[in-house]
């Protein structure tokens, strides 16, 4: 076994996202030494695609007549429970609800620069799935503002961070997790990383499709650690596929077109110039009376917010995609098989305050004028429901030592997320995650690393350089990119979920002998070898959980069993769990709801 330089802290933080600074800040504030690791740079996170805005219910709206909109986090509530197919975990829905409100205020005090109303409270814009305007925002970089303060914050606690290291395994004693192993991605050089407590905040795994809003790192490392370390994952079947990514020009398809343009009134429209989301057939019986029936009452929202009758493009986005999808399928998609989505009777002097990013994203990546012009979109994959399952309170995984926080936590967001509640959970969870994991560290004391679980890694991480013949790491992914997109996207059934799932196993073995020249300094393709292992493994997972959840719900859409089954699959949780190397697929009742929080969708109606 060669030397590997060794730190050593109370408190490991995997991930430099909003979820990962946020937990950060929570342990320092408990007075715990902190490491923090992340894969890129610090600052290079996930959050910054969340431009439209973070949910709260602040309540700072008012309508025209001068009353405020009754938004509380009831309704907060109520709204994320319902777009969620009422699979989420109601305890970690309630805390996130009644607790959003105060992260944001936090954000404010740490120096986050909002966009105000004319009384000069925080200005908030309406989204997908949400009763009121919820949406606290900084024009459409929102997310971008919020890792801006978090991480200042962080600095200004104290943090110790290593940039573009990649952990490839959680190392244990018996039962506990207590450090994690990995490499300097420039170098190659090993490291490793002794800590009493570890928090993973390592976002999510989008890189498997081939159409995706996730950039290179989105690989599900940090789920797979948990996963190897014996962690329980929770409805994994649950893929968001974002109703707007950009279809146009080709290089740039599945870049996100945040929800924004929508609550800034944007229109979609078929090939016809018709607003297809009023098709009374895309309206879900749960949202009857909800949303505007004619263009008429929609435009009239815009300019009146009295009636909440909002235009049926604030759907929540599992909604939305599928009404793309086949409004597509039906022939009547845009140009390059995609829809258009049109915001330019706003003006371009609103549009320009309201969107800037997405104004300077289509002008400089695709030549459109947004102001005159309309997108070009098709949904994208985007995010993930379903992750490593969490105690609502401290954030603790199944495994001891082990917290999570943000994306890579299961439980929150059920079937389906609605837009800006990605940012607020980060804040929330991130928050307990850091207090949970810095509560446990000063009950325990280090563990000892095991050199036998440093010399297994090292042997798997050093196969494909070691390799004379062998598979292309690139070949392999670009494979698996096409099998789940063709076969496990947005229409799913049992026939091609089983192709994709006969094609992943297959990869699954060549995978076992990749072959990767050079040494280890600068190497991509030795990086791509070790990633392509997670994003195949994270692939079986999502499959065989989307082939056993036989009903439709949420972003789970099954051609072949198109009705929600509440008897059978709204009562329970899918779960999977490493067992020896295949994987077991088991399910795990639904808790029931209280009656005080029962009692709030009655008063809902």
């Amino acid at each position: 076994m060669e030397s590997y330089e060794i730190f050593e802290y109370d408190v490991l933080v995997v991930g430099a996202g909003g979820a990962g600074l946020r937990a950060v800040i929570a342990a320092r504030e408990a007075e715990c030494t902190v490491g923090v690791v992340c894969k890129s740079l610090l600052g290079k996170a996930h959050t910054v695609m969340a431009e439209g805005g973070v949910a709260a219910s602040l309540g700072n709206m008012t309508t025209n007549d001068g009353q405020k909109e009754p938004d509380g986090w009831q309704t907060h509530f109520v709204d994320t429970m319902k777009g969620g197919a009422f699979l989420n975990n109601w305890r970690t829905v309630e805390i996130f609800a009644k607790e959003a409100g105060d992260r944001v205020l936090e954000l404010e005090q740490y120096g986050a620069v909002f966009d105000r109303t004319p009384e000069g409270l925080i200005a908030q814009r309406p989204f997908g799935g949400h009763k009121y305007r919820r949406l606290n925002h900084v024009g459409d970089r929102t997310g971008l503002e919020l890792i801006r303060t978090l991480q200042d914050k962080a600095v200004g606690v104290g943090m110790n961070v290593h940039m573009e290291v990649s952990l490839t395994r959680l190392l244990k004693e018996g039962d506990r997790v207590v450090g994690a192993f990995g490499y300097y991605r420039e170098t190659g050089k090993l490291v490793v990383f002794k800590a009493k407590s570890v928090v993973l905040a390592t976002g999510g795994w989008g890189r498997m499709f081939k159409y995706t809003s996730n950039s290179w790192e989105g690989t599900g490392d940090g789920l797979m650690l948990g996963y190897e370390a014996g962690a329980d994952l929770l409805d994994m079947e649950m893929i968001q596929f974002h109703p707007t990514g950009m279809i146009w020009p080709p290089g740039m398809r599945g870049i996100l077109v945040t929800e924004g343009v929508r609550g800034e009134g944007g229109r979609l429209k078929n090939n016809k110039g018709e607003r297809f989301m009023f098709n009374p057939e895309y309206m879900p019986p749960l949202y009857k009376g909800q949303f505007a029936e004619t263009e008429e009452e929609a435009e009239r929202w815009l300019d009146d917010k009295k009636n909440n009758r909002r235009p049926p493009e604030l759907l929540p986005r599992d909604v939305v995609a599928r009404c793309i999808y086949k409004e597509v399928l039906a022939g009547r998609g845009s140009e390059h098989h995609g829809v258009y989505l049109d915001v330019s009777h706003r003006g371009a002097d609103y549009i320009k305050k309201k969107l800037p990013s997405m104004y300077e994203q289509f002008h400089a990546l695709g030549d459109i004028d947004i102001t005159k012009q309309p997108m070009e979109v098709y949904p994208t994959i985007h995010y993930v429901m379903g992750g490593i399952a969490a105690d609502s309170e401290t954030c603790a995984s199944t495994v001891p030592g082990l917290y999570v926080a943000g994306e890579v936590a299961g439980g929150l967001h059920g079937a389906n997320r609605l837009g800006g509640n990605s940012l607020s959970d980060i804040i929330v969870f991130g928050k307990r995650a850091g207090e949970g994991a810095a509560a446990y560290a000063k009950l325990v004391s280090h563990g000892t690393i095991d050199d036998k679980q440093t010399e297994q890694e090292l042997e798997v991480l050093l196969s494909p350089l070691n390799a004379t013949t062998g598979e292309n790491p690139y070949e392999i992914h670009q494979e698996l990119q096409e099998t789940m997109q063709k076969n496990a996207m947005i229409a799913r059934t049992e026939e091609a979920l089983q192709q994709a799932l006969t094609d992943v196993v297959a990869l699954q073995k060549r995978a076992q002998h990749i072959k990767v020249s050079g040494d280890r300094r600068f190497n991509p393709g030795w990086h791509a070898a070790r990633d392509v292992r997670f994003m195949l493994r994270t692939s079986e997972v999502i499959v065989r959980c989307a082939i056993e959840r036989k009903e439709s719900r949420g972003a789970q859409w099954r051609l072949d069993y198109p009705n929600l089954d509440n008897e059978v699959w709204g009562k329970k949780n899918l779960l999977a769990k490493k067992d020896g190397d295949r994987v077991h697929v088991f399910t795990r009742p639904l808790k029931e709801l209280p009656p005080e929080l029962k009692a709030l969708f009655e008063e809902s109606k």
